[in-house]
């Protein structure tokens, strides 16, 4: 399986590839912005994709939008400190699958990839 994270936080993508890499998902590219992700997507399938909301250049939001309006159909996670409801309601109608609020337990995150990922 190969994955996407994206977050412009390079200790945050840390911790998602580890939390990926305890889910069973070692081959990870990753992107500092919603601009990057929608050229990786260009480029490459991925089975999974981690999504920050705020980054610069382009949000998560938006690289979510995106990427499924160019007919990109892999898994999204939010992984964002936007706790709002609304926020959760947008990212899901974006495409989204899940949402996961920062800070988060490294168990939850697993939990959530085992989710969307069928495991």
């Amino acid at each position: 399986m190969k994955a996407l994270v994206v977050d412009d936080s390079a200790v945050m993508r840390k911790v998602l590839i580890g939390a990926l890499d305890r889910a069973g998902i070692s081959d990870v590219d990753q992107a500092a912005d919603g601009l990057e992700a929608v050229k990786a997507t260009d480029s490459t399938e991925y089975d999974i994709i981690l999504m920050d909301w705020n980054m610069p250049n382009m949000l998560g939001i938006d690289a979510v939008v995106k990427i499924r309006e160019n007919g990109k159909t892999a898994p999204i996670i939010m992984v964002t400190t936007e706790a709002e409801k609304s926020r959760v309601i947008d990212a899901l109608k974006a495409g989204a699958q899940n949402y996961v609020i920062k800070p988060f337990e490294p168990a939850a995150i697993v939990s959530k990839i085992h989710e969307v990922i069928g495991k």
